[in-house]
């Protein structure tokens, strides 16, 4: 399945959030007091990566694609901040914010290693979870190799079209629609003293601290969906077994023909596998 010719960021409404001194930026569909869904992108990405998902949703839900601190128009951490907990507690700020009492994130990569976090440490604000192709721990030479990439500092281009051929993936095992990916690369980038560069602070990479979800995973009680690609190399399937074992409401859907990116590689199959999720009864505890 391709992405449609048109993206959900056109109908979107831009909202900036002050929470916790940080100004975060998202976009909102749909109208408040109905079911309300939180999407959290992945590492170095932004809002608009899931611009090709949304459009299934706005009718029914209160949607929001946060740029999480220090990626896409949200503000940069000043000291700088990129635990787990800091982004944690962002999303307790922008459900206040809201006036969510409860939502069901969805997260992607780092936002799912994020969204796993927060539906351990605050169950109460969580009426369903999605994890979307995430391991509950970094393996400690990956995140040894992120803290050396964020040290060096951004790339800075002398043309917007030379900022934009180099946007990559990572990993770059893709199958998406190429109209999406120029879509991600132009969102992602702005102009500053004259230089192009990515909207998202080195700082992420160079001081990112997760925390170990292992250890969390029997504590979150929210139903929860694990979506993996199926040849991703990012979420083992025999890791999605463990976390399954250790969760206490969750099952698991592969998404076929897909990478790590699977939101952009098949957006509407994973649109359809989530409405299905969302629809479903929630299960007595």
């Amino acid at each position: 399945m391709t992405a449609p010719t048109r993206f959900a960021c056109e109908t979107a409404r831009q909202r900036t959030l002050k929470v916790g001194g940080l100004a975060l930026h998202a976009l909102e569909w749909g109208e408040p007091g109905r079911p309300a869904l939180g999407f959290l992108h992945g590492g170095s990405a932004h809002a608009h990566w899931f611009d090709a998902v949304v459009p299934a949703l706005g009718a029914r839900y209160h949607v929001i694609s946060l740029d999480q601190r220090g990626h896409g128009r949200s503000q940069w951490a000043p000291r700088p901040a990129y635990a787990t907990e800091d982004f944690a507690s962002d999303l307790v700020g922008v459900m206040d914010a809201l006036g969510w009492r409860r939502m069901t994130v969805i997260g992607h990569s780092m936002g799912g290693h994020n969204a796993m976090a927060f539906a351990a440490w605050h169950p109460e604000r969580v009426e369903r979870l999605v994890v979307i192709d995430s391991r509950p721990a970094i393996p400690a030479e990956r995140l040894q190799t992120m803290h050396r990439r964020g040290d060096r500092g951004p790339m800075r281009h002398e043309t917007l079209e030379s900022a934009i051929r180099s946007f990559r993936l990572l990993p770059r095992e893709t199958v998406a629609d190429p109209r999406l990916l120029a879509h991600l690369a132009r969102e992602g980038i702005t102009e500053r003293d004259g230089r192009f560069l990515y909207r998202f602070d080195p700082a992420c990479n160079g001081r990112r601290r997760p925390t170990d979800a292992w250890v969390l995973l029997d504590r979150i009680t929210a139903p929860t969906l694990l979506v993996r690609g199926e040849h991703s190399p990012i979420l083992p399937r025999e890791m999605a077994a463990d976390m399954l074992a250790r969760l206490r409401h969750a099952r698991l859907v592969e998404i076929p023909g897909t990478y790590h990116h699977l939101v952009l590689d098949a957006p509407l199959a994973f649109a359809k596998v989530l409405e299905e999720f969302l629809s479903e009864p929630t299960p007595s505890v």
